[in-house]
């Protein structure tokens, strides 16, 4: 088993007061939570994340080839792809996560870059004395929600560290699930927190047992992304588990995770909305406005307390869509009995069953109409106000919600509106091309597709919707652009033609190397701080990559002639260090090696005409 040390006192805190070989420390940590809640490090608290790997969505239409060329010219190799996702998990050197991340993001061939983080569950686990009855389920209408639907057929996928399906309240509504960490049917509860999680959705109801749960009905689907005792999932961990959830039956997942920001996961919600499914996950337990915005993909839900105001610890911000109870709960837990949790990680699932509610009284509904529907039917806290940064859209109303649905016509006739807005009309373009395309929906865009000449380049699923369109498939001349887009209902929109002027030269008989030079520093300079480094390339027909090396390692490549990097001479040690570039041509010419050795805290070496030494 893997065993990793937080030292934030931050992160012992969201991670549920993590065990200590010092009691006195967990002690005041237990006695702080209700009085002095922690913001600092709220946000992803662990602070870690999977070492030499990171995370790689290329832009639609890049080619396998081109994309392997720009993952291994920035030192990485890829491992495949993530599920059934467009994402790749990239191996790189250890310690180079940071700049090839920063490297590849600035590369126009790729849509988005990131370390594979892990993140805590959202969990505080107060002493608080035990209720003696589920307020929540009162606070948010769930008995009169029950007249109308129970959940009855619907599945719901908690992703987390595992649930103990013997328990009491669960045993009876358990499917099966998976551990996409192990690739095993290994869903035991390996820290506690999904068992919890689980409970809220659905705890065996009306059946003299234990507690009640909001889904009523509604199935659990146990998806163990972690094999970490503290609970803490990887962004490929959780996007693995959603698209297992999603391809084996679950129409709704649950993450009480902080997982929003992730453009991984984001892909992976996106996934599960186009097969039908919704994504729900928790805001995080640092009582922070994390400066996030509106996660379209996913619904984000914060927490309140018994009196309908702000659970003191709720994140806060654009991106809360609702807000359900989350402090002083009970829940079933991870051995048996049962036991008063707090956190945004309850909020959610409770969420996520009233999601079910809504799916079992409307089938019919797509995932846009049913977040719709849950916001919309969402009590107001502020009057007159209708989205607040802590609240969002209100508080979850399960018996407005269901009634809402039922009145809710899932028939939907309006077709999305396209456009190619660039490059601009009748452009001169050549090899690689950035296309940009805009798509607008009443409810909302599953897939944008590009054609050149009428021929499928490829298909986006998320926006911003962006391909990389190798124009060297075509040849010179007037080429017609065009996109089409497709809702949820199936529905079609297509843009207009789009004339541009394809002008490659074809490199068949092009055998001279490209010239690249680095005009800052130069050789023998003393250098500090930060340096300025400058790096030009030219060729007789055009050049198509540079890459910079500092000390032998790539710090930065782009597909264009010229290369501007800030090097924080701070993170290295004083002496002699060389920065050296390269490029190469579109017909794979490669330059000499420039190189100039600098002397960083020192003095310079050289003399150079104009310059002191």
């Amino acid at each position: 088993m893997n065993t990793k040390i937080f030292l934030s006192t931050s992160a012992l805190l969201i991670a549920g007061c993590a065990t200590t070989t010092e009691p006195n420390l967990i002690s005041k940590i237990n006695q702080e939570i209700e009085c002095t809640p922690s913001a600092a490090g709220a946000v992803d608290a662990a602070d870690d994340w999977a070492r030499g790997y990171i995370l790689v969505q290329p832009r639609a239409g890049l080619s396998a080839a081109n994309f392997d060329k720009v993952i291994r010219g920035n030192g990485g190799r890829s491992l495949g792809r993530i599920a059934n996702l467009p994402v790749h998990k990239i191996s790189v050197p250890e310690n180079s996560e940071d700049a090839v991340v920063r490297a590849l993001s600035r590369n126009p061939s790729i849509k988005f870059a990131e370390k594979d983080m892990l993140v805590l569950p959202n969990e505080i686990i107060p002493d608080d004395p035990k209720f003696s009855e589920q307020w929540s389920l009162a606070k948010i209408q769930a008995p009169m929600a029950w007249n109308i639907a129970q959940g009855d057929g619907v599945v719901i996928a908690v992703l987390d560290s595992g649930v103990y399906g013997e328990h009491p309240d669960l045993s009876s509504k358990m499917v099966e699930g998976w551990n996409v960490i192990s690739q095993s049917a290994d869903t035991a509860d390996i820290n506690g927190h999904g068992t919890k999680v689980a409970s809220f959705i659905g705890a065996g109801t009306n059946d003299g047992i234990g507690l009640a749960s909001v889904g009523f009905n509604a199935k659990i689907m146990p998806v163990r992304v972690t094999n970490y005792s503290d609970g803490s999932a990887s962004y490929s961990g959780l996007a693995n588990g959603i698209t297992w959830a999603a391809d084996n039956g679950a129409q709704v997942a649950n993450l009480s995770y902080q997982a929003y920001k992730s453009s991984t996961v984001t892909a992976a919600a996106k996934y599960m909305r186009n097969k039908g499914g919704v994504v729900v996950v928790s805001s995080g337990n640092g009582n922070v406005d994390t400066g996030f915005s509106n996660n379209p993909a996913m619904i984000t839900v914060a927490a309140t307390n018994s009196g309908d105001t702000r659970a003191y610890f709720s994140n806060y911000g654009d991106y809360v869509d609702v807000t359900a109870p989350g402090r002083s709960v009970i829940a079933a837990i991870n051995g048996g009995g049962y036991a008063t949790v707090s956190g945004t990680s309850y909020s959610a699932p409770i969420t996520a069953g009233v999601v079910g509610l809504i799916m079992s009284a409307n089938p019919n509904l797509n995932p846009d109409q049913i977040e719709a529907v849950l916001e919309g039917s969402a009590d107001k806290l502020i009057e007159g106000v209708d989205w607040h940064m802590y609240y969002g859209h209100g508080r979850i109303n399960a018996a407005a919600a269901v009634q809402l649905a039922l009145n809710t016509s899932a028939e939907d006739v309006q077709d999305p509106v396209v456009t190619i807005f660039s490059p601009g009309v009748g452009s001169s373009v050549k090899g690689n091309v950035l296309v940009e395309v805009s798509a607008t929906d009443n409810i909302g865009i599953n897939e944008v597709s590009l054609y050149a000449n009428g021929v499928l380049v490829a298909m986006d699923t998320t926006a911003p919707y962006q391909f990389s369109w190798d124009s060297l498939q075509e040849g010179d001349g007037l080429v017609t652009l065009s996109a089409k887009a497709v809702d949820a209902s199936l529905n079609e929109g297509v843009s207009n033609d789009f004339l541009v002027e394809v002008q490659n030269i074809a490199p068949v008989d092009d055998t001279e190397s490209p010239v690249v030079v680095i005009s800052n520093p130069l050789d023998g300079d003393a250098v500090k701080r930060t340096v300025a480094i400058y790096v030009s390339s030219t060729d007789n027909i055009q050049v198509a990559e540079v890459q910079l090396y500092i000390d032998d390692v790539m710090v930065s490549s782009v597909l264009e002639g010229s290369l501007n990097y800030n090097w924080n001479t701070r993170k290295v040690s004083s002496g002699q260090h060389s920065i050296s570039a390269i490029a190469t041509d579109l017909n794979g010419n490669i330059s000499e090696l420039a190189r100039v050795v600098v002397n960083v805290g020192g003095e310079t070496t050289t003399t150079t005409k104009g310059r002191k030494k």
